[in-house]
């Protein structure tokens, strides 16, 4: 992989983390202290949703970089918890995009 495109992995993993709700918001759900349905929590996941897709939408990057920003793991987990259903429209976008990118993506 290449100085850049270890540069714009980076950059697009520091971008999605910034408003990641698996971090600190599951384990309040998990703890009780916070339920699933939580206004909060909606409003914070929805915008992570929605920077995930823009990066994916944004940026260039190869199908080796595109596999470690793979979103289905992390929207397991939300679906697991209760926090998203499995056919929320933001969910099923996020996954097209994701599998468009992968689909046209150059190799490493």
């Amino acid at each position: 992989m290449s100085d850049a495109s270890e540069q714009a992995i980076r950059q697009a993993i520091n971008t999605i983390s910034q408003s990641d709700p698996l971090i600190k918001l599951l384990q309040e759900v998990k703890l009780g202290r916070m339920k699933p349905t939580d206004p909060g929590l909606r409003a914070i996941t929805e915008s992570w949703l929605g920077t995930y897709k823009k990066v994916l939408e944004t940026s260039s990057l190869d199908r080796l970089a595109l596999l470690r920003l793979d979103p289905l793991p992390r929207l397991d987990v939300l679906i697991d918890a209760s926090i998203l259903p499995p056919d929320h429209a933001a969910v099923t976008s996020l996954r097209a995009i994701f599998e468009k990118a992968l689909s046209g993506a150059a190799e490493a």
